[in-house]
């Protein structure tokens, strides 16, 4: 055998030998949780519950194979779903499970793998959210008392998931709306409502509105009143006051009060520039104009 041959051979060998080591060797990590299945029968659990340790083992090539499983918290997200609640009304409801597998085996047997077990915890999150929501009415769920309902939620889901070798840790209602109809009738409604206020404020604004201004004008008309009888009761005083005097003043000296009120006649009936009298010259309106006053204030004929 040529030295090339024997390169060659060494070659294949230690190929061998590694895919060997490779396939009778499997690895479990801190996170997870191992099986090891014999053509498909499981003979040991590994890093679970009362099991062996994680590390390195050992395992038979092409006859034993090993499946892997999370230990760490896992999340499912539940799709929407419209629940009836216990007065009738329609509510879409988000929800999410947080779960563990507790028992690896049991979860093998009857769901294999992750996928399995998101469409049964699927189903249960369904059927237990629809149970516990449609025995209670819109103002529990949307009041404080949704945290007790979700405990009740998760109870029932925990209840049933034990048969599958997980332990639910939390459930949760991440949103709950009213369906794309109802939620604009609400609207609609709410809007209504609102209309309605906006106008009962408004008529109350005017009544007040109307209630000051009609207080207003009814205090300015007794002030204007007040004030113009005030004012009638001084200038009847004044006027009562001044027709003392004058009638005193009058009575004192006739003649010449009579010629007083003789040159306000003249003023006011001679005043203006474009005023023309026709009277006789012996006319009592000139009975002044041929008189005079002499300095001891005798009345003389010019």
């Amino acid at each position: 055998m040529s030295g090339r041959a024997k390169l060659l051979l060494t070659g294949v060998v230690i190929v061998v030998a590694i895919i060997l080591i490779l396939s009778s060797t499997y690895k479990v990590k801190e996170y997870e949780q191992a099986i090891l299945l014999q053509f498909g029968e499981p003979i040991k659990v590994v890093n679970a519950s009362g099991t062996e340790e994680p590390g390195l083992y050992l395992k038979t090539p092409f006859v034993q194979n090993v499946e892997y499983f999370e230990k760490r918290i896992l999340d499912y997200d539940a799709p929407a779903e419209e629940v009836i609640l216990g007065d009738q009304k329609r509510l879409v409801v988000d929800s999410f499970i947080r779960y563990r597998i507790t028992n690896p085996l049991l979860f093998y047997q009857r769901v294999r793998s992750e996928g399995g077990i998101r469409t049964r915890l699927g189903a249960i999150l369904n059927t237990s959210v629809r149970q516990v929501l449609g025995s209670v009415e819109l103002i529990t769920v949307m009041s404080g008392e949704r945290t007790q309902l979700m405990r009740f939620i998760l109870d029932q889901v925990n209840k049933q998931s034990k048969d599958f070798g997980v332990d639910v840790i939390d459930v949760r209602i991440r949103r709950a709306d009213l369906p794309d109809e109802n939620s604009q009738a609400v609207y609609r409604r709410m809007q209504t409502e609102r209309d309605r206020e906006a106008k009962e404020y408004r008529a109350q604004g005017d009544e007040a509105s109307q209630r000051i201004r009609s207080r207003a004008d009814k205090e300015r008309t007794i002030l204007l009143a007040n004030a113009k009888r005030e004012a009638e009761i001084v200038r009847g005083r004044g006027d009562a006051k001044a027709v003392k005097i004058f009638a005193d003043s009058f009575g004192r000296d006739e003649d010449f009060f009579a010629f007083y009120r003789s040159m306000q006649a003249y003023g006011q009936a001679l005043g203006a520039d474009d005023t023309t009298l026709v009277l006789s010259p012996d006319s009592e309106f000139f009975r002044f104009f041929g008189k005079f006053y002499d300095r001891e204030g005798s009345i003389t004929d010019r």
